[in-house]
């Protein structure tokens, strides 16, 4: 499997299916974390992405990205049936496994407004 398969599939299995029971096999346990509401390690994602999946989190991925062992992806997320929250995610894989995760994510998009005509997405 690719990186970019292995994310996502991370993503369908995991975000919008809700399916841990695989973790094990695509994050290492000493999985490093740059999320400041985030602890290190997989059970550090685990406590997070349960609370995450109470949000009820939508999501359209726009474009995943990979160059060499790094992977990137770019999508709309919504919570909560209504704030729109504008992410990239960045993963690096080690031996076929999330490694490390950095994100960038723009919160509550959906009431801004636009100085041009091309859209947040």
């Amino acid at each position: 499997m690719s990186n970019k398969e292995l994310i996502k599939k991370f993503y369908d299995d995991i975000f919008i299916k809700g399916d841990l029971s695989n973790l094990n096999s695509v994050m290492k346990e000493n999985y490093i974390q740059h999320n400041p509401d985030c602890e290190d390690g997989r059970k550090g994602f685990v406590k997070f992405i349960n609370h995450f999946l109470s949000l009820k989190p939508t999501f359209d991925i726009i474009n995943i990205s990979a160059d060499s062992n790094m992977v990137y992806v770019f999508f709309k997320c919504t919570v909560n049936e209504k704030h729109i929250n504008k992410v990239c995610d960045i993963y690096r894989i080690e031996n076929n496994m999330l490694a490390e995760h950095w994100d960038i994510i723009e919160h509550n998009v959906e009431n801004k407004t636009s100085n041009n005509s091309n859209g947040l997405f």
